[in-house]
């Protein structure tokens, strides 16, 4: 009989949350539509905002300030923009500065034309250079509009946790706005919009074992807002036009509560088994580099280089001994290529690199499994250069 496959790719897609998939199972019998104003619609539009409630919850946010969207690729495009409105006046961005490190939903940045967007370096050990932030801030011409600046609160590829609350009074001391991607840190660390300082955050339900197809923008305040990137009738309270995508948002929603519900202890118990993971795959192949290892880290996430092992190489291997990972962002449409993060943290991206990231219901089986596995493909590794 074949073993059971063992699916350690999260950071790609968490598996669906069982309380995600009940709430969306009693979801269906919901008929109506949010937007009206009969009991059918009453009854629809208060499992959404119940939904609101517990996505506001997971990252210290009032309700009020959720937006749902279809994703985090949208809810990108939605703020990063150079047309902002406080309250009912226009307010101009004229320049997005990101760091070299963002998903590549961020650095294509949104709205904003090529020739007014700038990359922030990051350092050798994977953190964005704050110290350049703030001489490129502190060049900015004020007269042509305020800056923007995004920056990750968790690395997708390394896992690296980036110094928000530092960038973020960078940004305030110049009145700029500031954009934290936190797809990759919700439910992974806690998080608070408040005491990160961030005037926006990005989320993403199905990094959070909800549904594909839901996230959301959350903000500080209700005043400032972007232009809104998808018009017609005026729902999210004429920031996301389009009927809300009920079912999808309910299981957001249910997948945030769950994610908040219990994470010390639950990332505890991941970031144990992460490190057990790297001490195999050190003991099975001494030369194994773990980027980002020593430094503040999601629990879950191990990025490393195997020399000798090209990356799609590698993830065609473990596919092949029955377990699942990737070779960094699996959001290129199945696309193996070089990772940028390696070659904005120095690194020769030709050496390649792959991504095992767990979950809530991985347990130590799987990652003995998983060493074993890794020990076989080191090891061939080996044979193959002997004959050579």
């Amino acid at each position: 009989m074949a073993a059971t496959r063992l699916y350690l790719d999260w950071n790609a897609t968490a598996p669906l949350h069982p309380a995600a998939r009940d709430a969306m199972l009693r979801a269906m019998d919901i008929q109506g539509n949010p937007n009206s104003v009969h009991g059918e619609g009453r009854a629809a539009r208060a499992a959404v905002e119940a939904a609101r409630r517990q996505v506001a919850s997971l990252t210290g946010a009032e309700p009020a300030h959720v937006v749902f969207t279809s994703g985090a690729t949208e809810a990108a495009n939605m703020v990063l923009t150079p047309e902002f409105r406080m309250g009912r006046t226009p307010l101009a961005v004229s320049h997005l500065y990101i760091s070299a490190i963002e998903h590549p939903a961020v650095r294509e940045g949104g709205r904003f034309s090529k020739d007014r967007i700038s990359e922030i370096p990051v350092t050798a050990d994977g953190m964005v250079d704050l110290a350049a932030l703030e001489t490129m801030l502190a060049a900015h011409d004020k007269a042509s509009g305020l800056p923007m600046v995004a920056v990750m609160l968790a690395n997708n590829e390394t896992g690296i946790l980036q110094p928000v609350a530092e960038a973020a009074q960078i940004v305030q001391a110049v009145g700029g706005l500031f954009v934290v991607d936190a797809v990759q840190a919700a439910g992974r660390v806690p998080i608070d919009i408040n005491a990160i300082g961030a005037d926006f955050l990005i989320l993403s339900s199905h990094k959070i074992s909800g549904p594909k197809g839901a996230g959301a923008l959350v903000s500080r305040g209700e005043v400032l807002m972007p232009k809104p990137l998808i018009h017609g009738g005026g729902q999210e309270k004429g920031h996301r036009s389009g009927t809300e995508n009920t079912l999808a948002i309910i299981g957001f929603g249910a997948a945030a509560e769950a994610a908040l519900a219990g994470l010390d202890d639950r990332n505890a118990g991941i970031a144990a088994w992460r490190d057990r993971l790297e001490e195999g795959m050190q003991l099975a192949a001494p030369d194994v580099i773990i980027h980002g290892k020593g430094g503040a880290r999601v629990p879950n996430t191990s990025f490393f280089t195997l020399p000798g092992l090209k990356s799609e190489t590698g993830q065609i291997a473990f596919d092949l001994e029955g377990v699942a990972i990737s070779a960094g962002s699996a959001c290129s449409s199945g696309k193996v290529g070089e990772s940028h993060v390696l070659m904005a943290m120095g690194c020769d991206p030709k050496l390649g690199a792959l991504r095992i990231s767990l979950g809530s219901t991985t347990s130590v089986e799987d990652i003995d499994r998983a060493i074993a596995a890794f020990a076989r493909i080191a090891g061939r590794r080996k044979l193959a250069g002997a004959a050579a």
